[in-house]
């Protein structure tokens, strides 16, 4: 219990480091263009309340618990250094907000639908949601600079930075893939398992887990020391990024708005074929098989029409399915998290962060 509790403790301590890191960074880094025009203050206000109001901070703690695998100690470049790969998801979320359609996350309105919105209310010219969606790629872009300025910033000698951003790129290439492999997918007519748990793995699993934990690996060792260290991260770093993945599509589908921030079932209105929708699909015929085409992608999806789906797909057996596929892939981050040649503090920290990320309720 002991034990468990320390580890608890050092994950929040790096979460706090990481968001002190991120205020100051972001702080400095948008000041030389805040008194550009008030427009582009507003852009600085909301990339920074975008990326510290909310967020758990996966990435950097997964890469922070890698960089501590031998010592149990990290320096405050190792942090900033980390923290940057936070940015790269703040550019992910809300690029994927735009290409989803999506109006809220996190319990807020959008950023596109926010620069919609004020184009509205301004009453200007042109399009409103062509503004809020090109303002939208604009910010994740800026997002995503400012990512390998703070690695750039962050105080590590250049050995160690040459060595992180070799996975810093393949990790951002990776989420590329991913994600072209994800709206690909929407174009099909048929759902299908092994497309979407290659989509899970690129979209969302290498870069949550697998290539975080190769990022912090890398900041401190070298050479053939590395190549081990990173080979058993991907053992564990693989399974486990695709449970998380799969425990994102059953949220997306039964999850509580309250909860997740998104309307109750999201990726049934955006048209998510997840490995749960291929599940189903592949059970259903007749008049259900219909009824669930028809309905995904359908932006008009009332919540009865919501609570049907929910009741068909689970009828299928696709969500105790699904459930299975999680339960089976965390025993084999488990497996792989016991013969891992780390200290007993990020071990720990490593079994907490199984239960974070395939447990959650957001």
């Amino acid at each position: 219990m002991a034990q468990n509790y320390l580890g608890t403790e050092k994950i929040q301590e790096i979460q706090k480091l990481v968001n002190l890191e991120l205020k100051d960074f972001l702080n400095s880094a948008l000041a030389p263009i805040e008194n550009i025009s008030l427009e582009i203050a507003q852009v600085n206000s909301d990339l920074k309340n975008f990326t510290l109001e909310n967020g758990k901070r996966l990435r950097p703690v997964f890469a922070a618990i890698a960089a501590i695998s031998y010592s149990d100690s990290i320096s405050k470049a190792q942090i900033k250094a980390v923290s940057a790969l936070e940015l790269v998801h703040v550019c992910a979320l809300i690029h994927d907000d735009v290409i989803d359609q999506s109006d809220s996350r996190r319990g807020k309105t959008s950023i596109h639908k926010a620069y919609e919105f004020r184009h509205q209310e301004n009453k200007g010219n042109g399009s409103a949601a062509n503004y809020g969606v090109s303002a939208a790629i604009l910010i994740g872009d800026l997002a995503l600079v400012l990512a390998d300025q703070m690695i750039n910033e962050s105080g590590l000698d250049l050995e160690a930075i040459s060595r992180a951003r070799k996975v810093f790129d393949a990790m951002r290439v990776e989420l590329m893939a991913g994600q072209f492999l994800d709206i690909h997918e929407q174009t099909l007519v048929k759902a299908s398992k092994e497309r979407a748990l290659k989509i899970a793995e690129y979209k969302s699993g290498k870069y949550t887990i697998e290539r975080p934990l190769h990022f912090g690996a890398a900041l401190v060792a070298q050479g053939k020391k590395l190549e081990e260290l990173q080979h058993g991260f991907t053992q564990y770093g693989i399974p486990l990024g695709q449970a998380f993945q799969l425990r994102d599509d059953v949220l997306g589908v039964f999850g509580d708005s309250k909860v997740t921030g998104k309307p109750a079932g999201d990726d049934l209105r955006e048209g998510k074929k997840t490995a749960l929708i291929a599940f189903a699909h592949n059970q259903l015929t007749g008049g259900a098989l219909k009824f669930l085409e028809d309905s995904l992608g359908n932006k008009n999806l009332s919540e009865s029409d919501i609570q049907e789906l929910q009741t068909l797909i689970e009828k299928t057996g696709a969500l105790s399915n699904v459930e299975n596929m999680i339960l089976e892939l965390t025993k084999q981050a488990h497996f792989a998290l016991n013969i891992l040649e780390i200290t007993p503090l990020a071990k720990e920290m490593l079994e907490i962060m199984i239960s974070k990320t395939t447990k959650r309720d957001s």
